[in-house]
């Protein structure tokens, strides 16, 4: 009996122990309770490529990035929900270092016409997306040419308040 509970034990043990090992893939994404970050993966002659996602909640899904100053930057912003444009519209818009977010946001709000990035404020904007509904996705390029802390928010209005982040250029 002795040796059928020791050989039941090793037994055991053994498959947590294979079972537990898991895949040894490098991630690029730190996840905590307060914040997601991720440090994207450069690619070969094409950039550091970022995909950032918002859904029916008015939540991205990382709000902190960093990259690189002076690399070529590719990113795809995806709406993972079911809303239509009109209704939860998502964009990502990009600002220049020192402009006031929330005056900037309230701005753009009012800014229909123009897929909610203001007229009289495109000096302050880095880049950004167009506004996608459930399901779209759009990717931009930009390249970052000085080194700091850059805020990035969705400008659909009432958005901002719960979507926002800093983009971290090092």
């Amino acid at each position: 009996m002795k040796k059928l509970n020791y050989l039941l034990a090793f037994t055991l043990g053994a498959t947590m122990l294979i079972s537990c090992g898991g895949d040894k893939k490098k991630d690029n994404t730190t996840t905590t309770p307060e914040t997601q970050t991720e440090t994207p993966a450069k690619e070969e002659n094409q950039g550091v490529k970022i995909s950032i996602s918002g859904d029916d909640q008015m939540k991205f899904n990382k709000n902190e990035i960093r990259v690189p100053v002076g690399e070529k930057i590719i990113l795809t912003l995806k709406h993972t929900g079911k809303m239509d444009k009109s209704v939860m519209g998502h964009n990502w818009v990009l600002l220049a270092q020192g402009t006031d977010m929330t005056a900037f946001a309230t701005e753009a709000a009012q800014a229909t016409a123009t897929d909610y990035i203001p007229e009289n404020g495109k000096e302050n904007v880095v880049a950004h997306t167009k506004v996608l509904g459930g399901g779209e996705s759009d990717t931009i390029e930009f390249t970052i040419t000085e080194a700091g802390t850059y805020d990035f928010l969705c400008t659909f209005p009432a958005h901002f308040a719960l979507m926002q982040g800093k983009l971290i250029a090092e």
